[in-house]
């Protein structure tokens, strides 16, 4: 055999090689993309869920996102956590990935922040300019989760049943699974709820723990797993694709989190023209992300506007997302 049929031999085996690593690679992102793998309990979620979290320290905030196979993301915040200290601006954001039990973080110049975590309880790192840091993890709770219902309150869901709601059902742990609505029609009212995201490292965007509290069965405040997101308007806390959260307060997937509305409906004239579009207030996490929005008109699904009551409805979107403690006080 000479030397050029040799050659072309030897780069013919090596395109073979190549491609087949290609299809190789390829087919197991397509895999990956195809995993749904969800976790209901922190019991059950495992490994990756203990790194996942929000840890702080000395002026700085760290929460560390799961993207499914020992990868994940870190979004630093300086000053603090979202709603505890961060200055709002610019967050860094770093990706990571755990291999012999310790999470790294490093840029791929090397240059900027770097970090690890190696006990699921502790991140450590420096700053670009060199300045070590450590961090702890915390486990944040709503100051208002637990709230009890005040005298004169329409207790919606309390775990006992699920009557006041239209296909309502409860889980095995006495929660109420989103997909119903009130049969109980409300106008002006304040509302308390409280929501579970599940974990699904592998789901992105509106894949990931999609639910949704309408109010009046029009208007819909966005139920997400936005840990460590943007906080865009399609985001948890956003008033759907009207207006972003001041911050997000999205606490990580399987925290229990709160939701406190004050909402005035829409008003009519007699001939049944809007004069004032309905007006929302709403704390996540007993932080104020709207502060009297005023809604230019329905969210995406939303029923059309009407002088007439409506009900609270808790979005399906076939996403595991569960609700307790739920009560309305009307204003009258």
């Amino acid at each position: 055999m000479n030397a050029t049929v040799t050659s072309i031999t030897r780069r013919s085996l090596l395109c073979t090689l190549t491609v087949a690593s290609l299809l190789t690679a390829l087919s197991a992102r397509a895999a990956e993309a195809k995993r749904d793998d969800t976790f209901l309990e922190a019991k059950d979620a495992g490994a990756d869920f203990q790194v996942q979290g929000e840890y702080v320290g000395e002026k700085l905030g760290v929460q560390v996102i799961a993207l499914g196979n020992e990868r994940f993301r870190a979004v630093f915040h300086q000053g603090g956590l979202p709603g505890a200290g961060w200055d709002g601006q610019a967050k860094i954001e770093i990706d990571g990935a755990t291999a012999d039990r310790k999470t790294t973080f490093a840029t791929a110049d090397g240059k900027g922040y770097s970090a690890e975590i190696t006990d699921g309880t502790t991140l450590t790192g420096k700053t670009d300019a060199g300045a070590s840091f450590t961090l702890k993890k915390i486990l944040r709770e709503s100051p208002t989760a637990g709230a009890k219902p005040p005298v004169g309150a329409v207790v919606l869901f309390d775990g006992s049943n699920a009557d006041a709601w239209a296909g309502g059902h409860t889980d095995k742990r006495n929660l109420l699974a989103s997909g119903s609505k009130t049969k109980q029609l409300f106008g002006d009212f304040t509302l308390h709820v409280e929501f579970l995201l599940p974990f699904r490292p592998f789901a992105r965007g509106q894949g990931r723990g999609n639910s949704g509290v309408y109010m009046q069965d029009r208007y819909e405040v966005q139920v997400l797993d936005s840990f460590g997101l943007k906080g865009l308007n399609n985001e948890c806390g956003g008033i759907y694709t009207k207006a972003a959260p001041r911050v997000n307060m999205c606490f990580p997937p399987l925290s229990w989190q709160t939701y406190d509305i004050d909402f005035t409906a829409a008003r009519f004239d007699d001939a049944g023209k809007k004069t004032k579009n309905a007006i929302a207030t709403v704390k996540h996490n007993g932080v104020l992300i709207h502060e009297q929005y005023e809604i230019p008109g329905p969210t995406g699904g939303g029923a059309p506007e009407k002088p007439t009551p409506g009900a609270i409805q808790l979005q399906g979107h076939g996403n595991p997302v569960f609700y307790r403690n739920v009560w309305i006080v009307e204003k009258k």
